[in-house]
Parts: structure tokens; sequence; C-alpha cells
């Protein structure tokens, strides 16, 4: 008498990639604004950073 194994749980890395496939452009915006917002602070604090 053998015991099933529990299942497999997929791993976070593979749940995101299967949600941004299925949700597809509101994924794709939401990544977009968040990479040009990342990019807007750096330049800011690049920017704050500069000597007179």
């Amino acid at each position: 008498m053998s015991n099933p194994s529990p299942p497999v749980q997929d791993s976070f890395v593979k749940l995101a990639m299967r949600n941004m496939v299925r949700k597809g452009r509101t994924s794709l915006l939401h990544m977009g604004l968040t990479t040009v917002g990342l990019v807007g602070l750096l330049l800011l604090l690049a920017s704050l950073d500069r000597p007179a």
C-alpha cells in the first residue's frame, strides 16, 4: 500500500507567467507603467544628486 504523493505546486514564476499570458494587454500596460515610473524616479534622483 503506497501513499500517493501530494500534487506538486507550480513555482511562483510559472504562475506569474501563466497569469501574464492570460491577462495579456493589461499585464503589459502595468509592466510598461512600472518601467516608466522606475526610470523616472532614477532620473529624478540622479538630477537631485548632481553637483551645482
